[in-house]
């Protein structure tokens, strides 16, 4: 029984740490004039990374940065439409 109550307390706090991480980036995003902490600086490279950016190919860089920008742009808008509707 102590196995059992100690899971559901390990998930309710995940969940409450979840909530609040969540509550705090929405909080900070609501003012693009503040300047970005480390951390999110490292969240959005590897954002623009995964949409294929890649810093060191200087050979195509105005186009491969255009091209990760739009998709970056077009992913915060499909989320932020998630958001909207949930």
């Amino acid at each position: 029984m102590k196995i059992v109550s100690r899971v559901g307390l390990g998930a309710l706090l995940v969940a409450v740490s979840i909530g609040s991480a969540l509550a705090q980036t929405t909080a900070q995003s609501s003012d693009p004039s503040a300047p970005k902490t480390r951390a999110q600086v490292r969240a959005d490279l590897i954002e623009w990374r995964a949409a294929g950016y890649d810093p060191l190919d200087w050979i195509d860089y105005p186009q491969n940065a255009q091209r990760a920008g739009r998709i970056v742009a077009a992913r915060r808008a499909q989320q932020g439409g998630a958001m909207m509707t949930q």
